[in-house]
């Protein structure tokens, strides 16, 4: 057989980086399905509900804001110690279709706590459609893809291994999920230190969600502390806000 070689996309080439980066993390990994009957409603009956990643980063980051671990990264420079950021950076995967290939690209979004739900969903829908280069994130991590290997790879060394440098290049929590694609338990790799999937809606109001976690920075038990309370944020806060929101319109039936 002969194929046909093909030249690495810079798409792509940030998917090897980024693999590369979250060689050695030593992931532990937490699933549970939560109930979310009362989030359920309060979509259901909102004009502009927000999307699932869009939720789901609000409610972790209301979680992290009591939780200082759910902010704790773990840096090696210049000695290796656990640094804890101020405020919650998400790092949303994001899907997209360029130049006729699918990829995904890192959106960050800074202390997802402190704004709307409704703003948080408009930052990951923009990363969605606009161009790369009109995407603060975007247009930053290719300038670094677009570098010769070992610049790249300094790079990424620089951004990894420094605390606060954590913060500005890969966030204290990232979001990535399949179910708009179909579902299925998705467990990404990414540098860490915490990582949040989530499934379908099950028919008994459920969702199946699974988070990974950097076992330096914390254990199990915290973890699943953590899992509880996310579900008590979607169904508290995250519910209101989107009942906040407004209710749909009730259509006039005609007779």
């Amino acid at each position: 057989m002969r194929g046909q070689p093909k030249n690495i996309s810079l798409p792509r080439r940030l998917i090897i980086d980024l693999m590369h980066a979250s060689t050695g993390v030593p992931f532990v990994s937490l699933a549970r399905s939560l109930k979310i009957g009362p989030l359920l409603e309060a979509r259901a009956g909102a004009m502009t509900p927000a999307g699932w990643a869009a939720m789901f980063v609000k409610a972790f980051a209301l979680v992290a804001r009591d939780e200082p671990v759910l902010r704790t990264v773990y840096a090696k420079w210049p000695w290796p110690s656990l640094y804890e950021l101020p405020n919650s950076v998400a790092s949303v995967a994001i899907a997209r279709v360029e130049a006729g290939e699918e990829c995904v690209m890192p959106q960050r979004i800074a202390a997802p706590e402190t704004m709307t739900l409704a703003a948080v969903d408009a930052e990951i829908r923009r990363a969605k459609t606009a161009p790369i280069d009109d995407v603060p994130m975007f247009r930053k991590i290719m300038r670094v893809t677009r570098l010769p290997l070992p610049l790249r790879r300094l790079s990424w060394a620089v951004g990894l291994n420094f605390g606060r440098q954590r913060g500005n290049w890969f966030g204290s929590f990232a979001v990535s999920s399949v179910a708009a694609y179909g579902g299925g338990e998705l467990h990404p790799i990414t540098p860490g230190p915490f990582i949040v999937s989530y499934g379908l809606v099950e028919p008994d109001q459920t969702i199946h969600v699974v988070i990974r976690w950097d076992h330096r920075v914390t254990d199990a038990a915290p973890m699943a502390r953590v899992l509880t309370r996310l579900e008590r944020a979607l169904n508290t806060e995250i519910a209101a806000e989107l009942q906040a929101v407004g209710p749909k319109p009730i259509r006039a039936v005609g007779t």
